[in-house]
């Protein structure tokens, strides 16, 4: 082979073996860099759109992290007294890396059932609590759902849109939250009581009791990370850009996974 024809073969093979890397980089960032988040949504209940909502939250989170998910539905006649049919085995979050409550069952007063449900969290299961899991349980002879939640709450204001107020905008979980938020329509609840576990990240002022009141945060519980919000009452404010990006980096933050977040 001359010498000519020699560094064409040479320069066909650079090339060709430039592409296949190229080939090979692209095709390796289109990949998860970690197997998906497998989260259960616990949803259903008084008082809420949760055929509607348990599309925005799954699809909503799914599109800005690596996450799948197992919905459970039930009491779809707004029942508030209904007990979730997951929680009758001692075992009912197992396979799951983050469990998330948007569940309304406010007269459920059964403590055998509720302590059940936060042994799993207290073992290391983390949580994301929403809207009226806050409420849920309030009625229940036990606190163990109120130190998982973070927060004590018994009563919600009017239906009005408030104006959320950043605490701690170096926190991982609201970094990319605006300094001030203004909610569409908006069920703000009332906080009675921060447990000691407990760091406020943002709150908003209450036009009924003159006061303001912690409407997001996290917290500890046994060896489980929490993220709780009060928002997510109407779709319109639930199905946000600014919601669904704050409920995606809290879900990523209790699992100690908010490097997977994207740019949002």
């Amino acid at each position: 082979m001359n010498r000519h024809a020699s560094n064409s073969f040479l320069l066909f093979t650079f090339v060709a073996l430039f592409f296949v890397f190229i080939s090979t980089v692209a095709a390796d960032e289109k990949q998860p860099s970690e197997s998906p988040l497998r989260a259960l949504l616990i949803t259903g209940g008084c008082c809420h759109d949760y055929e509607t909502q348990k599309t925005i939250l799954t699809n909503g989170i799914s599109a800005r992290a690596n996450v799948t998910w197992t919905v459970v539905h039930e009491a779809t006649d707004n029942e508030r007294d209904h007990e979730f049919s997951v929680y009758a085995k001692t075992n009912w979050a197992d396979g799951f890396d983050v469990i998330v409550h948007n569940e309304c069952s406010g007269m459920v007063t059964n403590v055998a059932l509720i302590e059940r449900i936060v042994e799993a969290h207290k073992k290391g299961v983390p949580a994301v609590m929403i809207h009226c899991s806050i409420h849920s349980y309030r009625h229940a002879e036990t606190d163990e759902w109120r130190k998982l939640l973070g927060v004590t709450s018994m009563r919600h204001q009017q239906h009005v849109p408030v104006e959320v107020r950043n605490l701690r905008p170096g926190h991982p979980v609201m970094k990319g939250f605006p300094k001030t938020w203004t909610t569409p329509n908006a069920e703000l609840y009332e906080i009675e009581k921060i447990w000691p576990n407990c760091t406020p990240l943002a709150q908003a002022h209450g036009v009924r009791t003159g006061k303001d009141h912690v409407c997001i945060w996290v917290n500890e519980y046994g060896k489980a990370r929490v993220f709780g919000t009060t928002l997510g009452h109407f779709n319109e404010e639930m199905s946000h850009d600014v919601f669904l990006d704050l409920v995606t980096r809290g879900l990523l933050w209790a699992c100690g996974k908010l490097e997977q977040v994207s740019s949002f």
